[in-house]
């Protein structure tokens, strides 16, 4: 029996599951799109048809017969100019305009009994090194899941409907972009027209924020709203962006930092490994919190506290506010936004709930989907760097039990909002490419994180560089890389 590798192990049932697809339907093209429900979004096109039942019931059986076989999964090719060389053979657009547009791209020839394919992580060597998976229809598509622990036991379905259509817009765009993969994005890099992708790009985030801002505005018993999302999605600049908006709307918002409401460094509750848990809910003064909001949207004037992260407690200083009367509202941002305990004095119909994250839709090539934690992890680590003086081994360090606090405090609730901001940018990676870079490569070969920091790098070697000077200066990017016009 083979030592589990999450990465092996979902690689090699992508590549079983693409020959079962190829072997069924030789004409039509499959598309790996995105994460969903716990496990990859995928659609069949040019079927001549909707997918059905019976199709993925197909499929399925003949997945379980390319296991049962234990067919060898072989390295054709993994030398980038060889993989260059051989373009005019390989009848795959997407494949062939990323070699043409990138200088390495880590990509990889693997091969099951005649049927091969590109891939960035190496798979097991044999398809009967994999036992359990699930593929079920959804929606217009599939949903193909694998398990992530060495348990082999599947995450949990759980139906994101909300999520699941800002992908499918953000698919949608791109398409209209003309920019679904890195080497359509390399392309236009390369023949200079990145700067209107950028401003169109840029165009398209003001225009969603607007629409929020006008439902917001346009609802009167609206006396609150909160802003929820993980780590490094862009939740500080969207709540400024969103502010301008409503201003521009007629309505006159506070903001208010649950940062201010932490209950003090020595009373955080421990987690179940011992360890102070700051991003539990119980970290936060609920009943403060709840008073102050309860006598601000009853037009009185509320003293709220200052939370000093230097000395661990609240200062005796306070921060006075009062919400205009008949066009004022409070805003929230943080990470238990979308919670109702941490509202739960104020009638969920006075509430608006904002879920935002960064939700790629720019794939490396069809069968390679990008993965969003990744990007925000790319963005953190780049943020880190040059606003908090960290350097990205610490970063690394921490993601896992970000992630970790992501699951439980955080996507649980996503579909309880009332309007979803995806805050991804189709160029950003190649803004960030450099910035990473620098901090990747001081993560020495001795370094726990050095395997993670050598994956990343080797997919931010498929980007061309953007100059960061061509970010507007109110983007949500500038969040990560600075000079943004929000901040000092």
């Amino acid at each position: 029996m083979v030592k589990f590798d999450a990465k092996k192990y979902s690689t090699t049932v992508k590549l079983i599951f693409l020959k079962a697809a190829y072997l069924i339907f030789p004409k039509a093209e499959v598309l790996i799109d995105n994460s969903l429900n716990n496990g990859i979004y995928g659609e069949i096109h040019h079927l001549g048809r909707e997918l059905t039942q019976q199709d993925i019931d197909h499929i399925n059986l003949k997945m379980k017969e390319i296991i049962e076989k234990n067919y060898s999964v072989k390295l054709v090719c993994e030398n980038n100019e060889h993989l260059k060389l051989k373009t005019s053979t390989i009848n795959r657009p997407d494949i062939t305009k990323l070699l043409d547009n990138s200088g390495w791209t880590g990509m990889m020839e693997y091969e099951i009994d005649g049927y091969s394919d590109f891939v960035y992580d190496r798979p097991y060597a044999f398809t009967g090194d994999v036992d359990v998976y699930e593929l079920t229809k959804y929606n217009n598509g599939f949903i193909l899941k694998f398990p992530r622990t060495p348990d082999k036991k599947l995450p949990p379905t759980i139906d994101t409907p909300k999520v699941a259509k800002v992908f499918a817009d953000a698919g949608e765009w791109n398409r209209i972009l003309g920019v679904e993969t890195i080497g359509d994005l390399n392309e236009k890099v390369v023949r200079k027209q990145i700067d209107e992708l950028i401003k169109v790009n840029e165009a398209l985030h003001h225009k969603e924020i607007a629409k929020i801002a006008h439902q917001i505005s346009e609802n009167k018993n609206i006396k609150l709203v909160t802003i929820a999302g993980p780590s490094s999605s862009g939740k500080t600049t969207f709540s400024k962006r969103l502010y301008i908006h409503l201003r521009a709307n007629g309505v006159k918002p506070i903001v208010i930092s649950l940062d201010n409401y932490y209950i003090g460094r020595d009373r955080v509750p421990l987690d179940e490994h011992g360890n102070k848990d700051f991003e539990t809910i119980e970290a936060l003064d609920l009943d403060l919190l709840n008073k102050n909001l309860t006598d601000l949207i009853a037009g009185k004037e509320v003293d709220i506290p200052v939370y000093n992260f230097i000395t661990g407690e609240r200062e005796e200083k306070f921060r006075r506010m009062k919400v205009a009367s008949g066009n004022g509202l409070i805003i929230i941002e943080g990470i238990h936004g979308l919670n109702e305990r941490l509202t739960k004095d104020i009638s969920r119909d006075h509430k608006f709930k904002i879920y935002i994250s960064c939700l790629t839709q720019l794939n490396i090539d069809r069968h390679n989907r990008i993965s969003t934690s990744d990007v925000r992890e790319i963005r953190r680590l780049v943020r880190d760097s040059l606003s908090r003086d960290e350097e990205g081994e610490g970063t690394l360090a921490m993601w896992d039990s970000v992630r970790r606090g992501e699951e439980k405090h955080i996507f649980p609730f996503q579909e309880d909002a009332d309007a979803l901001f995806n805050s991804n940018l189709v160029y950003e990676l190649g803004v960030l490419k450099s910035y990473a870079l620098r901090e990747l490569i001081k993560i020495k070969p001795s370094s726990p994180y050095y395997n993670e920091a050598k994956r990343i790098m080797r997919f931010l070697y498929c980007f061309v560089d953007i100059d960061a000077n061509l970010v507007p200066g109110d983007s949500l990017l500038k969040e990560f890389i600075g000079n943004s016009v929000f901040y000092d």
